[in-house]
């Protein structure tokens, strides 16, 4: 078990929202599936740096799948929507890391990328430390956690861009967007740069 593994375990068994979140998706179907980056992100600082975790902040519930037999965009569509028939409350958005490679340069710019060979090397990309981690529920129902970095940022409170896929200009406007000292006092910006 990894440093701070039990804390996020407490954190995410203590709220309803996310359990019943991870249910949905361990009852998908989705191949690999997980819940990752921002939701997970707003439930830890929501506790420790804010007032409280809402739900209703929640832009979207980020949940990373791995099938290489499906790769096309309409194949994520498929999936949001099996989770929105589940319970339509989320803003759920299904990504299949499998397919990332297939658009991730037409969206973002820059070179394509090599495929992903699993979820947890998608994972390892992701924009900042702090929501370069993901959960879900493994066939005994018991909480699994993925974090490549570890979980030093996002439990201590730290924005920290990770540069292996996300340059700077692209982390600075995320920072810009997101706003993480106005909503989470307590937390620490590290600038990109």
């Amino acid at each position: 078990m990894m440093a701070g593994e039990e804390e996020l375990r407490e954190l995410v068994v203590g709220s309803g929202w996310l359990t019943r979140a991870l249910s949905v998706v361990h009852d998908s179907g989705l191949p690999d599936a997980w819940i990752g980056a921002g939701a997970l992100r707003d439930l830890v600082w929501g506790e420790r740096y804010a007032d409280g975790f809402d739900p209703a902040t929640v832009r979207d519930v980020d949940v990373v799948f791995f099938d290489p037999t499906r790769l096309t965009r309409d194949d994520d569509d498929r999936a949001t929507a099996r989770l929105a028939a589940a319970w339509p409350q989320p803003p759920w958005q299904a990504r299949n890391q499998a397919a990332v490679h297939t658009w991730y340069a037409a969206k973002f710019g820059g070179d394509p990328i090599a495929p992903y060979r699993s979820v947890a090397e998608a994972i390892a990309t992701w924009p900042e430390y702090a929501t370069a981690v993901a959960v879900r529920l493994d066939p005994a129902d018991r909480l699994e956690v993925c974090a490549p970095h570890g979980l030093t940022d996002l439990l201590g409170g730290v924005w920290r861009h990770n540069p292996a896929r996300v340059d700077v200009a692209l982390s600075r406007q995320r920072l810009a967007r997101h706003r993480p000292a106005q909503r989470w006092p307590g937390v620490t910006v590290i600038e990109p740069g």
